[in-house]
């Protein structure tokens, strides 16, 4: 049977305490027992149904990682306060001193700060790869690799990830593949394609709304049970909970998933289409000429469309950050990082969410100062976007 996340979603059905159509928020940060023998099973994770304290376990959080679970087809999920929250505590989980992670090159710059400038004090090194090369994979695993990590559609450069290459080389050198799938919820299921771990951040699309900080990591019962683990359980250990009221509110948000992403699919292969026509350099994963579009093709889910992620490459920084200022001015988005909100959203990359990277790095990965990376939004007549756009485009000299 074909894999259909939003109807595995869709399928969850969930009481309110009082019989409410949304479930009970859990508001509280701990539980009460009747016995002390109880209180000590569930220290010791034998007590199936009762909660503890907040930052082991509260019911609001586990119905949203049942959702999110459900969504991805993996056994289970655990829900935390970002996504540096989940990317964070998986790494660690897996990695000690002396181990070694492959890694994209073209990754979030926090993920990529992580693994450059924080991981090597615990002793873990990284080796960044162009991913979408699995012989330059395969040539930089060495004997104390554990991890290979990668996104499914890279941030920013919109490079995609053959996960099921990935996977195979992942099941050949006994490595765990972990794919933070942020740009991609629904379009793609990195599970299904052999991926051990899944992460977003919640932040994005999957909250939509750009109110809510929130992170998941979705994959076995066996290693979400390790990272609650009280001795030794990065996530448990590390802290970052997640509220149950902020739970509640991405639950809620989660129900129009599917639907948002189809439009912002349907707005960004409009543009990206337009954009190319117009003789901008335009890199987009449901254009024929973006490199990876028949790998993407092979790996959708085909009516969640290619998502709604775009870049252009205006020439400078200059007449990018131009064109931004005056696109925000008239209405037609907001200059601001961040992405999935239903308006749309335009940074230049290189000096703000990849800023951490260094300059001589990004120009080796083909991130100029001249690209512009759009969220787009949900606007019901994105042909007027367009030519809006285009009229702005045209008063800066970059049409």
């Amino acid at each position: 049977m074909k894999f259909n996340p939003a109807n595995n979603i869709q399928d969850l059905q969930y009481f309110g305490e009082f019989g409410g159509v949304n479930p009970s928020i859990s508001d509280s940060s701990t539980y009460t027992f009747i016995s002390a023998k109880t209180m000590f099973d569930t220290f010791e994770g034998n007590a199936d149904g009762c909660y503890l304290y907040s930052r082991h376990s509260i019911p609001s959080n586990l119905y949203l990682g049942e959702a999110l679970a459900a969504m991805e087809g993996t056994e289970t999920a655990n829900v935390s306060a970002s996504g540096m929250g989940a990317i964070t505590p998986v790494l660690l989980q897996l990695c000690g001193a002396g181990d070694h992670i492959v890694s994209s090159r073209t990754i979030y710059g926090g993920t990529y700060a992580f693994l450059k400038n924080f991981t090597p004090r615990l002793g873990i090194e990284t080796t960044f790869v162009d991913i979408t090369r699995l012989d330059l994979v395969a040539a930089s695993i060495t004997e104390k690799t554990k991890v290979l990590y990668c996104e499914s559609v890279s941030n920013p450069l919109l490079e995609v990830a053959d996960i099921a290459g990935l996977s195979a080389l992942a099941k050949k050198y006994n490595l765990k593949l972990v794919v933070d799938n942020t740009f991609s919820p629904l379009s793609v299921s990195p599970a299904k394609l052999g991926a051990d771990i899944v992460i977003h951040s919640l932040t994005k699309f999957i909250n939509g709304s750009s109110d809510t900080v929130g992170g998941v990591v979705c994959g076995t019962q066996e290693f979400i049970n390790d990272l609650r683990n009280v001795n030794d359980g990065a996530s448990m250990l590390l802290g970052a909970t997640m509220d149950s009221l902020r739970a509640s509110s991405i639950l809620k948000n989660m129900r129009t998933l599917h639907i948002r992403m189809k439009q912002h699919s349907k707005n960004a292969v409009f543009l990206a289409n337009k954009f190319e026509a117009d003789g901008l350099k335009t890199v987009y994963p449901g254009l024929v000429s973006h490199p990876s579009h028949q790998l993407f093709k092979t790996m959708m889910n085909t009516e969640y469309g290619f998502g709604g992620m775009l870049t252009i490459d205006v020439g400078t920084l200059e007449k990018a950050n131009e064109l931004m200022e005056l696109m925000q001015h008239k209405n037609l988005g907001y200059l601001a990082v961040s992405l999935g909100f239903y308006k749309t959203l335009f940074s230049a990359p290189g000096s703000s969410t990849s800023s951490e990277i260094p300059e001589d790095e990004q120009t080796a990965m083909g991130l100029s100062d001249g690209l512009i990376r759009f969220s787009i939004g949900l606007d019901n007549d994105i042909e007027r976007t367009y030519k809006m756009m285009k009229s702005c485009m045209k008063e800066v000299d970059i049409l």
